[in-house]
């Protein structure tokens, strides 16, 4: 897996000197990363956009990844499409607008993995399915409906 500490920290002390109103995107793509302390994922591409504000570094973020997965109907696992935005404030210190994880930091260099770990966990359905329709497992010998038709949903169907 790929090293996010570097590929998710932007150093964003040049625009602490540019006018209010300034902004940068700043894009983002990997194969395979590892968001500590539990997501890999896959096909990650993301953008974000840092706008100069009189508070701070306004951050609006969207990223989309693939994760490995398992369907709570027939424990088969498949690829899950993940698709997070979000929006932060990362206040300049002494401003006290923003939750204390998000005050810019002195060196000017904002790390997004927790950002990014915490709104694509939000993304991870309750219950996932690896398609609309699927048919699980028969709840006699445990055959994945899927792929087959055992002896014993005739017989549930008829009684």
């Amino acid at each position: 897996m790929k090293e996010t500490r570097n590929l998710l920290r932007v150093n964003v002390g040049f625009l602490l000197s540019q006018p209010i109103g300034s902004y940068r995107d700043i894009h983002f793509d990997a194969e395979q990363i590892h968001l500590d302390p539990d997501m890999d994922l896959t096909e990650f591409t993301g953008v974000t956009r840092l706008n100069r504000t009189p508070q701070g570094i306004l951050v609006t973020g969207e990223f989309k990844a693939n994760m490995q997965s398992e369907c709570v109907r027939c424990l088969e696992p498949y690829k899950q499409s993940l698709h997070a935005n979000f929006n932060e404030l990362f206040a300049l210190k002494g401003h006290g607008m923003s939750e204390p994880g998000l005050v810019l930091p002195e060196d000017g260099n904002i790390n997004f993995t927790p950002l990014v770990w915490e709104y694509m966990n939000l993304e991870i359905p309750i219950k996932a399915l690896c398609r609309q329709d699927c048919k699980g497992l028969c709840v006699i010998c445990g055959a994945n409906l899927n792929q087959e038709t055992c002896e014993h949903q005739h017989s549930i169907i008829e009684d």
